[in-house]
């Protein structure tokens, strides 16, 4: 069974204090779909991460966690801020499905294969040891499987092309989904 990842990040106890909040866009020429911003105003304990010998710190009192959920697509894209609004990093879930919960917001099953893009530029491939083992214990199917592996390698051909447009898409939704926490906080 795939583990479904929901944007609210509603069941992460390592968060102890939120503010919440998602968009659908479909206003935006390079981009359709879902948006949600957490903002992490407390954590039980900061959350550090380690590629390749470097120590990168990913949730703390402070930062912000926008997930993207492209509609018709098979990734997601989260992009987590610090304290002062900078990038860390951006995670790609490979994904069989995204959709929408009235309870919890957007969602997506997530099929193992991750790519980080740090804000140097620098991709990193992530769980390809995850996705062959789900395949060995048949928790997915042999399409699924190829689907995983079909989409991981299209997303690395359009990082390697600059086609994602990363940084100017996510600034420009964090920016516009950041501006509500003011509306949300006055009411």
């Amino acid at each position: 069974m795939l583990k479904r990842k929901y944007g609210s990040r509603y069941d992460w106890k390592r968060v102890t204090e939120r503010t919440y909040t998602e968009l659908f866009i479909d206003s935006d020429p390079y981009f359709k779909g879902y948006v949600s911003l957490l903002h992490m105003k407390e954590v039980s304990e900061p959350l550090y991460m380690t590629y390749e010998g470097r120590t990168v710190c990913i949730a703390d009192r402070g930062y912000f966690w926008m997930q993207h959920f492209p509609e018709g697509q098979y990734y997601s894209v989260t992009t987590v801020f610090d304290a002062s609004g900078g990038i860390v990093q951006w995670y790609i879930d490979i994904s069989k499905k995204i959709g929408y919960c009235t309870e919890h917001g957007p969602w997506m099953d997530d099929l193992y294969l991750d790519l980080i893009v740090l804000p140097t530029g620098k991709v990193i491939d992530k769980d390809l040891d995850e996705l062959e083992t789900a395949m060995k214990e048949k928790v997915i199917t042999a399409h699924e499987y190829e689907l995983a592996w079909s989409e991981f390698k299209r997303i690395k051909k359009v990082l390697a092309n600059g086609v994602l447009n990363l940084k100017d898409i996510t600034t420009a939704h964090f920016d516009q989904l950041h501006r509500s926490f003011d509306n949300i906080e006055r009411k």
